[in-house]
């Protein structure tokens, strides 16, 4: 077995993939953003500690680990900071960082037999990752790490993300086989779920809702077709700023998915029309994607909840939705780890 405690877990997203594995148990999740508490607590029975974890001391961390299993320590940090905005700059000294500097900290005192951390492809770029790496190197871990397609697992999404694994136990450590030839695609996720309209909650389910369409974006949804653009408009809908030079490279917004497709990736507005491909893919269905249909597409189980229904709001739930780690995702990371544990295992008795 093994126990593992979730640094900036968010909503839990990585704690309920490591979980589903049956072998992890994540003991406690660690955030600061308190609105995540009730999803995180609800659905995957651990302890939520709302605390900044550059003031988490290692004790703290130690305690929620038992003496009989091996350690986990995972720290998915926000990825904000790993943006396009900040490459090509010397970051090290930034006030924005320290938070993976804390999560070095607290392997460096921790020692736990297992690390993991997961976050934009981009993260690479900056030298406070390398530091981050050279002090697993220097604390004696063997390390993994590569960009994962995440549709290669399953994942209805085309999400790409840096997945680090590291081990005490021994060299072979690395993310398991791609599961998935073919990807799972928007109507595989979805295409179940009750239609609704712009503006409506189903009844049945108060995550099942979607954002409401003013008058003109009513039309252009009505206009665009799956997988197209703004620019298969007619004339009198397309949007000022489009009209420009600089706006018509822009074709990312005013979107609908493709059905037959994975969906874009899932970001904090993933429920907004006009703040990416987020359209339904449904012509008869003139409206963005619900909360549930986002969630769903971040591999969240159907019945995970997020907030009491009298406490949803779109931009609450959108920016848990958008900013955790695909449950998928979480559970091939956990696989991966219980894969190298029994290999380390039986090298042992072999020996």
């Amino acid at each position: 077995m093994i126990d593992a405690v979730d640094l900036f877990c968010g909503a839990g997203g990585l704690t309920a993939g490591l979980n589903a594995t049956g072998l992890i148990e994540v003991r406690a999740g660690y955030d600061i953003e308190h609105q995540c508490e009730y999803a995180y607590t609800q659905n995957n029975g651990a302890a939520f500690v709302a605390q900044d974890v550059t003031n988490v001391e290692a004790d703290e961390l130690l305690a929620w680990y038992r003496p009989e299993n091996y350690r986990l320590l995972a720290g998915c940090a926000p990825c904000q900071p790993f943006s396009t905005y900040n490459q090509g700059k010397d970051t090290r000294n930034d006030r924005k960082w320290p938070l993976l500097y804390a999560f070095r900290r607290l392997i460096e005192e921790t020692r736990p037999h297992l690390v993991t951390m997961e976050n934009v492809p981009d993260v690479t770029k900056h030298e406070v990752y390398h530091d981050f790496v050279v002090g697993l190197r220097a604390q004696g871990y063997e390390i993994w790490a590569d960009r994962v397609h995440c549709v290669d697992y399953g994942l209805p999404q085309q999400r790409r993300r840096h997945v680090l694994l590291a081990s005490r136990l021994g060299p072979a450590i690395a993310l398991i086989e791609p599961t998935h030839e073919k990807p799972v695609r928007v109507q595989d996720a979805i295409g179940d779920l009750p239609p609704i309209a712009a503006g409506e909650c189903h009844p049945d389910d108060p995550l099942h809702r979607a954002a409401t369409l003013s008058p003109l974006n009513l039309r252009r949804i009505r206009a665009s077709r799956p997988g197209g653009t703004w620019r298969d408009w007619p004339p009198e809908l397309i949007a000022d700023c489009h009209r420009k030079g600089s706006g018509k490279t822009y074709p990312s917004v005013y979107g609908r998915m493709k059905a037959e497709e994975p969906s874009p990736t899932m970001t904090t507005l993933c429920y907004g029309f006009g703040n990416g491909r987020f359209g339904h893919p449904d012509p008869d269905q003139h409206r963005a994607i619900s909360l549930r249909e986002a969630a769903i597409l971040q591999s969240f189980p159907p019945n995970y909840v997020f907030l009491p229904p009298e406490r949803i709001t779109f931009k609450a739930v959108g920016r848990m939705i958008g900013n955790a780690v695909p449950v998928r995702l979480g559970e091939v990371i956990g696989e991966s780890l219980v894969r190298h544990v029994t290999e380390y295992e039986a090298t042992q008795q072999r020996n």
